[in-house]
């Protein structure tokens, strides 16, 4: 049920000396509040993931090739690292063995999570490598004999990232073919529209009214992505709260030059 909060407007309001304001704050990312728009068809291969960990594992139940691989490739605020970290956190969080890897990780963590496969290749394990565009040599050659370890095993997924079709990137050719052994999705952006709908419902399920110009003029001065602009929707919220004001352009403009 939604609960409209409403906000004492002051004429002449006294300002705290100081409003902790985290604008690097980020709501923890989930497949829920992912804006889906686009890409339907995959959320809901992901969420069947999610529900597959429910599950006890047996042979019966083993999954198939084409289910066990996933690679999305999209542009850069698509949101493919927020899908990787939410599957992630939501694995460990039911016990699942899972992995986050990209061009930053270190050749001991590749090897890590290579024994980890080996080891418990019968039960359920998930394995994220974003950004595989930017892999090193060593780290293309580990994720392509990671396929290999994937493939045999029975309850393990692997979903890989980049930005652009396997058929465009500049990594070993063997690796490109091990790219569409399972399933390839295309990540949609949200269009400006699609962001500012966003951001109007998210002020709906908060109970928020904001004055008409003051998303529009977030796409315009603010970060692009949606996680950021979520954060800094969280941090107008609890300033109004703060200064018990309505949420328009001025109050925005207050708040972050206070942050600056």
């Amino acid at each position: 049920m939604l609960v409209q909060r409403s906000v004492l407007v002051s004429q002449s309001p006294s300002l705290p000396r100081q409003i902790a304001l985290d604008l690097g704050h980020t709501p923890k990312p989930t497949l829920d509040n992912f804006i889906a728009t686009g890409n339907e068809n995959l959320i809901a291969v992901l969420k069947d993931i999610q529900g597959k960990w429910q599950q006890a594992p047996s042979e019966k139940n083993a999954l198939s090739t084409d289910s066990k691989m996933i690679h999305l490739w999209g542009a850069s605020g698509s949101g493919r690292t927020h899908l990787l970290s939410a599957l992630q956190l939501q694995a460990s969080e039911l016990g699942i063995r899972a992995y986050l890897l990209n061009h930053d990780s270190s050749m001991d963590e590749w090897r890590a999570c290579a024994d980890m496969l080996v080891e418990h290749n019968q039960a359920p394990g998930l394995l994220c490598v974003d950004d595989i565009d930017h892999l090193s040599e060593f780290a293309q050659g580990a994720l392509f004999r990671l396929h290999n370890l994937i493939r045999e095993a029975s309850h393990q997924h692997l979903i890989t990232t980049s930005l652009a079709p396997s058929s465009n990137l500049h990594i070993r050719e063997d690796l490109k073919t091990r790219l569409v052994w399972g399933l390839v999705f295309q990540m949609h952006a949200l269009s400006d529209s699609e962001k500012l709908q966003a951001l109007q419902q998210a002020a709906t399920e908060r109970g928020l009214q904001i004055s008409s110009e003051v998303a529009p003029w977030l796409l315009k001065h603010f970060h692009r992505d949606m996680p950021s602009l979520m954060s800094l929707l969280e941090a107008l919220d609890n300033y109004s709260l703060e200064t018990k004001r309505a949420i328009t352009l001025p109050l925005l403009k207050e708040m972050l030059a206070q942050k600056n």
